[in-house]
């Protein structure tokens, strides 16, 4: 048992479903963020407003967010534990990853188990600001067991997110070299494209029935498609459908999907039987992009963007588009 702590553990086993709309969050950052790596303690500034001091450089760290795993293993943070999505399972573009290092699956997004926590003995913890994955509501007791910090994915890009973890972990400059890595392969990749005429939009396309997110100019997907040249299509906002507002995709009404006007589409989250679907879908038949047969997927895992999602992306476009 470590010193501090109740001999007695309590086993917690919380349900996460009733999270209510975050408020606006700031970015967050460490201050004074232009000390040396090995400059410790120092103190994170969390994306609610608070901040965390940091003792020093965590040799064990929990991921409370599945999403945030992906860019701690992308800057070779010393991660020991993490939350699995709702199905139990790592996100598939780094669970071999995961594998190769270790990484226990401590439990499905929707639940925190301060038993495990206890066990997993950490020295930082990572939450989630917002998103299904979001353990906020429990700071209180996992502060009681590590310093906590608190990140916001959903407002951030992978590489701001990498940035960040970097300053709380010590890791700046593994986390630099990662982005620079991955925005030289982008240049290399564009170079090497033949793009398609007039612009693309991307969607996550669900069908009748359930919201179609469509990416913004600006979000993620957005940012990534124009870094590689192409013209990304801008969705109507007056469609978004949900209360909280998305800086990545106007969650947009099936109905709304025949206005879009680009001559390409891209599909998140499906292989090419989602793009069979959507051609033969008789309500989509005079998309521009489904007319002309224009209508390829981004793969399985490209609806969350981090390093190794969004590599899967560039080189898949690259396999569609390359010269």
């Amino acid at each position: 048992m470590r010193p501090g702590f109740p001999r007695t553990r309590r086993h917690f086993l919380l349900s996460l479903a009733a999270l209510g709309a975050s408020p606006v969050l700031a970015p967050n950052r460490v201050l004074g963020a232009n000390q040396p790596e090995g400059d410790w303690p120092r103190r994170f500034q969390n994306a609610d407003g608070t901040a965390t001091e940091l003792p020093a450089a965590p040799a064990r760290i929990l991921s409370t967010s599945v999403t945030a795993t992906g860019t701690l293993l992308a800057i070779d943070a010393p991660v020991a534990a993490s939350a699995s999505a709702a199905n139990g399972k790592f996100f598939s573009q780094w669970e071999a990853t995961a594998r190769e290092r270790s990484v226990e699956n401590i439990w499905p997004a929707g639940r925190v188990d301060l038993e495990a926590v206890y066990a997993v003995s950490p020295d930082l913890i990572v939450v989630s600001a917002t998103g299904a994955d979001s353990a906020r509501d429990h700071l209180a007791r996992l502060r009681a067991v590590a310093p906590t910090i608190v990140v916001d994915y959903g407002r951030q890009s992978w590489q701001e997110l990498a940035r960040d973890l970097g300053q709380a972990t010590g890791l700046a400059a593994h986390a630099q070299r990662r982005i620079t890595e991955f925005d030289r392969h982008v240049a290399d990749i564009k170079g090497n494209l033949i793009l398609p005429r007039g612009q693309v939009n991307l969607i996550s396309y669900n069908g009748p029935g359930a919201s179609n997110p469509i990416a913004t100019r600006d979000g993620v997907h957005g940012q990534l498609l124009r870094a590689l040249g192409f013209d990304v299509e801008a969705p109507n906002p007056r469609w978004h459908g949900t209360a909280d507002p998305s800086s990545d995709f106007i969650w947009a009404a099936y109905e709304f999907l025949p206005e879009l006007r680009a001559g390409t589409t891209f599909l998140l989250r499906t292989d090419d039987a989602g793009v069979a679907e959507m051609l033969r879908d008789p309500m989509l038949a005079n998309m521009p992009s489904v007319r002309a047969g224009q209508v390829y997927a981004l793969g399985p895992n490209a609806f969350r963007i981090d390093y190794y999602s969004a590599t899967e992306v560039v080189d898949r476009i690259q396999r569609l588009f390359g010269r």
